[in-house]
C-alpha cells in the first residue's frame, strides 16, 4: 500500500480568525476520511494574516479532492489548496 503525504494551504478570511478553531475542525475532517499522522504549522502571509498549514498521510488510492473542499468550506476559511504531495511506501 503506498501512502502520499500531503500538505495544504488553508486561507482564513481575516487576521482575526480564530486560527485553533480552524485546526480543530481540519483534525475532525481529516480523522473521519482516515488521515493519519496530522500535523499542523502557522505561515505568516502579509498584514497580520497567518495561513494553516496542515500536513497528513493519506492512502495514495484515494482521491484528496474532496477533503481538500471539506477544508475550504470551514467556516471563516477563504480557501484550500494543496501546495505539497509526496508519495511515500509504506
Amino acid at each position: 500500500m503506498a501512502l502520499a503525504l500531503i500538505k495544504v494551504k488553508i486561507m482564513p478570511e481575516s487576521p482575526s480568525t480564530d486560527l485553533d478553531a480552524i485546526e480543530s475542525k481540519s483534525k475532525e475532517i481529516l480523522e473521519k476520511e482516515g488521515s493519519k499522522s496530522i500535523r499542523f504549522e502557522r505561515e505568516d502571509i502579509a498584514f497580520g494574516l497567518i495561513a494553516v498549514i496542515v500536513g497528513f498521510s493519506w492512502d495514495d488510492n484515494n482521491s484528496n479532492e474532496e477533503v481538500v473542499e471539506n477544508l475550504g468550506k470551514i467556516e471563516h476559511v477563504s480557501s484550500a489548496e494543496v501546495i505539497d504531495y509526496r508519495r511515500a511506501f509504506g
